[in-house]
């Protein structure tokens, strides 16, 4: 009879991915995961397969945990200048607030992992599209209704907004401070909106 996995799942892969977001995927090894979750080596390979199958559990936690939860911030329906602050002010605090100088999960996996990894590579590309098509929406709306310059493409300044809120969690790995973390979120905020000059 196999035996019964005796281990809550949901609390081992949060466990996991706050290690992985310590230490990177290389420097994790098995008996860190061992360690941080409280479960057997045995049971965790039962559960999960192999250290990358834990990894791609513990990046869609990172999903659930700040993707989702930012997407829906961006449907409700606030205005769009407005709303985009909110997001990166929301951003900053929450590395501020974290105080481990844990790195992004999915930033990490970008540098460390998506050349030779086509399932942490797809679990990537994917988050990306998913912020890139919310923030997309917001701003091509503030466009519209002329809260936001037109002189960009509205899925270029998402890009842009998508690339900003992951370099503000690299400088935050490196120094959390909020003043000058909301300095650079507010030099993106004002790239939306200098006027065209044609």
């Amino acid at each position: 009879m196999a035996r019964i996995r005796e281990f809550d799942t949901e609390s081992a892969v949060e466990a996991a991915m706050n290690t992985f977001r310590l230490n990177g995927y290389d420097g994790t090894s098995i008996q860190d995961l061992v360690e941080a979750t409280g479960v057997g080596r045995g049971s965790l390979y039962a559960a999960f397969g192999s250290k990358e199958g834990l990894y791609l559990a513990a990046m869609d936690r990172y999903r659930e945990r700040y993707a989702l939860p930012l997407v829906e911030l961006l449907r409700d329906g606030a205005p769009g200048r407005e709303l985009l602050r909110e997001v990166l002010v929301a951003a900053v605090d929450e590395i501020v607030l974290d105080g481990s100088r844990r790195a992004c999960l999915m930033v990490g996996a970008a540098v460390g992992r998506t050349g030779h990894d086509p399932q942490v590579s797809a679990h990537v590309q994917s988050t990306s599209d998913m912020l890139e098509d919310a923030l997309g929406h917001v701003v091509k709306e503030a466009q519209a209704d002329g809260q936001l310059s037109a002189k960009y493409d509205a899925r270029v300044l998402a890009r842009y907004l998508v690339m900003t809120m992951h370099g503000l969690r690299i400088m935050g790995a490196i120094s959390p401070d909020r003043e000058s973390l909301m300095a650079v979120a507010e030099v993106a905020l004002d790239t939306l909106d200098r006027p065209s000059l044609s």
